[in-house]
């Protein structure tokens, strides 16, 4: 192709438009190398300051640098000359730390113990610096002597403290702590403060600084000196305090009911009411003891004031464990934690061995009585043992940590006391049995035997002491002994098999009968004394007749049955016996009633002399026999009401029937000119002479 042809026009302006920019870049260039060259030269400017700066600085750091580490070595001269002054003034000062506190030391921590301590501290490092320091100046043994005074003075201000604000705890106080209130619904629990809160963290205080810088554990022993003291005093006083309580106002406590929360002794219960059958006042109430001792001439008051002793004593082991307790805590807070047990230990032995040696007073106590054949000591072991076998969970808890010897005098005192009371019970039920027959001692009229009123009697107060009676029995394996057949489980060879409820209910059972088994065969025996049957029979009714109703208005039947199914049955068949044999006193009367060997007689038939005579001697008999056995009889006595007017109605019966009978046979017959003579009593008064026997008033 041909090229394509381009104007001359545009060519030329084309050209100048070339032109015109090139003398422009041209331009430009020009005007960057002036600048160029400006800046070449303030550079070199710059680069001849900068070379000069820096030579005067070199000259300056020249002549600094000297200066400068001049005034660094006077500074550290310095430094060490108040360094140095300082601990001369310091060092100095354990030299006047004597002097210093010489005033308070003299004066003692009473009333300012924080400036005190403040003051022992002071000492305490003057003493360690002249240890490490100067071991053989005289300024050591000066510090050592005033350290060990302050010491002596913390010391002694531990004791006057704890022997100020220690005092016994009021006996009020101690029974509420140990109390219970059965009309409140929430039972408010009474806090025993033994020290102020000031004083107690004052002590605190001492203590602290005694185990921590003192390196003296007699503080511990005054604690417990001092606390020993003030709990043996606490209980003391409460004992005091029922002792002047029952003698000032006559209101004693029983110890068979529970501990009341209350200012003042609570009224006595009535003591467990015994039946007398028959008596005009059916409810005797009489108490074992006073029954018991009667023979021995024991004074009136005897028993109450035994009473009180009992109740003292068990409030006094509850007052120890609650006191005990309340120890335990206020030595937590004073004495340290690994001497606090050996400490509390060493602090309830004074009040627990007084405790102990009454517990065992009592003990021997009775243990003589039961020497002597006075079997109603016994009953003080009951109430306590029982309380001291319920206290003695809590016991042992309080203890807990104590030495052996120390947990081991509870059990001994209980296992004492269940000897005692299970050999005292087994003499009582040989006693029973070996009663003598004494003539003179026998009830003239065949009442209740005194036997009979004081075994019942000993029986029934058993009953409010049940489980207890029965595991003291236990606790000596009586079951040989009374032969009770043993479930294999309680053959067991394990303590506890011993302590079941139902094994020493069935012991209690089987001792209560083997003492009325043993009054029976006495009662038997006894009733050979009377030379008179009826007599023999009307002792042995009323004694039988007693002890089936003394069972009845009790619990007691209830035990007996646990052993002995027909116990009741046959104490009434016994008395169906008896009644029978007093009724054949009555068949000489009736024998002349009846016509045995006496021929027929025809009204208004003349009698022969002998026929007559025969008459005669009927109605002589009868009514001589009648007489005699009225005489006799009317001084006999059958208490029981009820067994008095059935025998009385069925002898009528009999009696009556009969001579109305042979009253008829012979009234039309002539057989004597006198017949008021013969005929002396009509059969209404028959009747009434038989209504008053067994009545001594009539």
């Amino acid at each position: 192709m041909r090229p394509r042809m381009i104007p001359t026009e545009d060519a030329s302006a084309r050209k100048r438009e070339i032109e015109e920019k090139l003398k422009q870049e041209q331009d430009q260039l020009s005007f960057i190398r002036e600048n160029l060259d400006k800046s070449n030269q303030l550079t070199k400017s710059m680069v001849s300051i900068l070379s000069s700066f820096e030579s005067r600085l070199m000259q300056l750091e020249n002549s600094i640098i000297p200066v400068h580490k001049q005034t660094e070595n006077l500074q550290r001269l310095q430094e060490n000359v108040d360094k140095t002054l300082s601990c001369l003034d310091h060092v100095i000062s354990y030299y006047h730390v004597a002097k210093e506190t010489d005033k308070i030391i003299k004066e003692g921590p009473a009333g300012r113990l924080d400036e005190y301590l403040a003051c022992i501290a002071k000492i305490q490092k003057a003493v360690e610096y002249f240890q490490d320091n100067n071991p053989d100046s005289p300024e050591l043994n000066t510090v050592k002597a005033r350290f060990e005074k302050g010491k002596e003075l913390l010391e002694a201000e531990f004791r006057s403290l704890l022997t100020r604000y220690s005092k016994p705890v009021p006996p009020i106080l101690i029974l509420d702590a140990i109390g219970t209130d059965e009309d409140l619904e929430v039972q408010e629990e009474v806090v025993l403060e033994h020290l102020p809160e000031a004083a107690l963290q004052d002590i605190i205080c001492i203590s602290a600084w005694l185990v921590e810088y003192g390196r003296n554990q007699d503080f511990m022993n005054v604690y417990y000196q001092i606390r020993s003291s003030q709990l043996d005093r606490s209980i003391k006083g409460l004992k005091e305090h029922f002792r002047k309580n029952s003698a000032s106002s006559g209101v004693l406590y029983s110890p068979a009911v529970p501990i009341k929360r209350k200012d003042t002794p609570t009224k006595k219960p009535p003591k467990r009411p015994v039946y007398i059958p028959g008596h005009d006042l059916d409810l005797r109430v009489r108490h074992v003891s006073d029954a018991l001792n009667e023979k021995h001439g024991a004074a009136a008051g005897k028993d109450d004031m035994l009473d009180v002793e009992i109740d003292s004593y068990i409030h006094c082991i509850s007052a120890f464990v609650k006191l005990a307790q309340s120890e335990y805590a206020l030595l937590t807070e004073i004495i340290p934690e690994h001497h606090q047990k050996k400490t509390f230990d060493s602090l309830i032995q004074e009040a627990l061995d007084s405790l102990m040696l009454e517990g065992e007073g009592i003990v021997s106590a009775a243990r003589r009585a039961t020497l002597r054949h006075d079997y109603s000591a016994v009953l003080t072991i009951f109430p306590i043992l029982r309380h001291l076998k319920q206290t003695k969970p809590e016991f042992d808890t309080t203890l807990q940590g104590t030495a052996a010897s120390t947990k081991n005098k509870l059990p001994t005192l209980i296992t004492s006391m269940e000897t005692v009371g299970a050999k005292a019970l087994e003499e009582f039920a040989d006693s029973i049995k070996n009663d003598p027959d004494k003539e003179y001692n026998m009830p003239k009229d065949g009442t209740v035997h005194e036997l009979t009123s004081n075994a019942i009697l000993f029986l029934q107060q058993l009953l409010d002491f049940q489980e207890t009676a029965g595991a003291m029995l236990a606790s000596q394996v009586l079951g040989d002994t009374y032969n009770i057949p043993l479930d294999p489980r309680e053959t067991s060879s394990s303590a506890s098999s011993y302590s079941s409820l139902e094994f020493s209910r069935k012991l209690l059972s089987t001792y209560i009968c083997k003492v009325l088994g043993n009054l029976q065969l006495n009662l038997l025996s006894k009733s050979k004394v009377y030379e008179d049957s009826a007599l023999s029979a009307i002792f042995l009714h009323n004694n039988y007749n007693y002890i089936l109703k003394s069972l009845e208005k009790s619990e007691l039947i209830q035990l007996v049955a646990v052993t002995q199914k027909r116990a009741e049955s046959s104490y009434r068949e016994l008395i169906k016996e008896q009644i029978k044999i007093y009724q054949q006193s009555w068949v000489k009367v009736t024998d002349y009633l009846n016509d045995r060997n006496m021929p027929m007689f025809q009204p208004g038939t003349k009698l022969k002399d002998k026929e007559r005579q025969m008459i005669k001697d009927k109605f002589k008999g009868f009514n001589d026999g009648l007489e005699e056995l009225c005489k006799i009889q009317k001084v006999w006595a059958i208490p029981d009401k009820e067994q008095r007017d059935a025998i009385r109605q069925a002898q009528k019966k009999v009696v009556s029937e009969a001579y109305r009978a042979f009253l008829n046979r012979y009234a039309n017959i002539s057989f004597t000119k006198n017949p008021e003579k013969y005929h002396k009593y009509r059969p209404d008064q028959v009747e009434e002479m038989i209504e008053k026997l067994f009545d001594t008033s009539a």
